[in-house]
């Protein structure tokens, strides 16, 4: 049962943080996405603290960093601070580069919680459709919206998949899923 009165808080603070945002190559309030992998968290029996860590998943790495992460700890608790914590990939600025950051995601991924890996899962899952999606409206212009390059895409997914199919326990769903996004990640980025 999700604590309804918390979300709500949890929503609130999350649109201060990110309210003037928008999503990478597109006019889509970054919000949204914020609130999809809340809502996929929720839809897959995650609880209030992992919904609001949902909600919260980006706030460290893109909205002021360490201090950002004592705020959100004081206002939602350790759980929710940790799992934040868990699915940053770098507090630091400006970000390192992007094969590093992310090859110590995966790595330190195998570490994690299970609220932690949920959560991450769910990013990537709507992660992985947008780019899905958005390569069929605009194709391959889609790759200049990216540091990385289409192969090194697939691998940091793929890693992360072989990851969460390891080590997050149930969730046959969300795993079922994903899988399914990696066969059409496969296919639009060789």
């Amino acid at each position: 049962m999700i604590d309804k009165k918390k979300y709500k808080k949890a929503l609130d603070f999350t649109y201060r943080l990110h309210g003037k945002q928008i999503r990478k190559g597109t006019s889509i309030p970054y919000f949204f996405h914020l609130v999809s992998v809340s809502t996929n968290i929720i839809e897959n029996g995650g609880n209030t603290d992992e919904a609001i860590a949902g909600l919260l998943h980006d706030a460290v790495e893109d909205q002021g960093g360490q201090k950002t992460l004592r705020l959100i700890q004081k206002k939602f608790g350790n759980k929710v601070a940790k799992i934040v914590n868990d699915c940053t990939d770098t507090d630091i600025l400006p970000k390192p580069p992007w094969y590093e950051r992310k090859k110590t995601y995966i790595q330190n991924l195998q570490y994690k919680s299970q609220s932690s890996l949920l959560v991450s899962m769910c990013d990537k899952t709507h992660n992985a459709t947008c780019i899905i999606n958005d390569y069929k409206r605009v194709g391959k212009k889609l790759w200049s919206r990216f540091t990385a390059k289409p192969k090194q895409i697939f691998w940091y997914y793929e890693s992360l998949g072989n990851c969460y199919f390891k080590r997050l326990k149930d969730k046959k769903v969300l795993k079922e899923n994903f899988k399914n996004l990696l066969k059409d990640l496969k296919k639009i980025t060789k």
